[in-house]
């Protein structure tokens, strides 16, 4: 299990990747707009400096939802690979049957 404080860490960076999408769309779209003027686009990235770091959706990290690992982590099916062992074990995903020789 991951420590508490890195996995509400990346909720709350999710909480302001969500809050400050919008505004960040926008200021990029002006900042690489080569019809702008330069000093328009330089307007911009400084606008876009000024946000917080942690609404770059660049910064969240892929975490398991059940433990909260942030390695092996399967995109698809949203766990890491220990979780996905052992809920495959216990027989709780569908169509997921254990190899063993």
């Amino acid at each position: 299990m991951a420590k508490k404080s890195a996995i509400e860490k990346n909720n709350r960076r999710r909480k302001l990747v969500k809050k400050f999408a919008g505004r960040r769309e926008r200021l990029l779209a002006v900042a690489n707009d080569e019809s702008k003027s330069m000093e328009e686009r330089f307007e911009a990235r400084l606008k876009l400096a000024e946000l917080p770091r942690n609404s770059n959706k660049s910064r969240i990290r892929n975490r398991c939802e059940i433990t909260g690992r942030p390695r092996a982590y399967y995109r698809k099916l949203g766990m890491s690979r220990i979780a996905l062992r052992e809920l495959g074990n216990k027989g709780l995903i569908p169509g997921l049957v254990k190899s063993s020789w």
